[in-house]
């Protein structure tokens, strides 16, 4: 299940940096994970540490955007919260395929639409409820958002 925490907290992972420095090849091989790129980047994974961008041509990982690199942590690192808020509204739907994959929890600090995604099911931790459709999403998370001073 998908997890958010709204607001600031201390011991967040900031997604990009943590790709720098950690990413593995046998990540880029997973067809999940290539299919967040193709989504996301809309960028094809080729061989090895190479990939094909229509916009930059062939480029190595470190080129990826900065939501793709943070949505593949958050898949990877299952034991860290990551930082969701450099994923754009572009990432939503992978943010959701991931929760239904695996059990992670994402800090945001913006209201990341859903509109169109349901069925889902996401744990809002600040007001400790799950919700499961746009409209209590919607109501749930701006709440969450206003009381974390966002």
């Amino acid at each position: 299940m998908l997890h958010i925490i709204y607001g600031n907290m201390e011991k967040v992972a900031y997604g990009p940096r943590w790709f720098k420095h950690s990413y593995e090849l046998a990540w880029f091989q997973d067809p999940f994970v290539q299919e967040m790129i193709a989504e996301v980047d809309n960028t094809r994974y080729v061989e090895g540490y190479i990939f094909d961008s229509p916009v930059l041509g062939p480029i190595p990982p470190e080129r990826l955007s900065g939501g793709v690199k943070t949505l593949i942590m958050i898949y990877e690192r299952t034991d860290k919260i990551f930082d969701a808020t450099s994923c754009g509204p572009n990432c939503a739907h992978m943010l959701l395929e991931i929760g239904r994959r695996r059990d992670v929890t994402v800090n945001l600090h913006y209201f990341m639409p859903m509109k169109g995604l349901e069925p889902f099911e996401i744990e809002i931790v600040n007001a400790g409820k799950i919700v499961r459709t746009v409209k209590e999403y919607t109501l749930c998370a701006l709440d969450s958002l206003d009381k974390a001073g966002m």
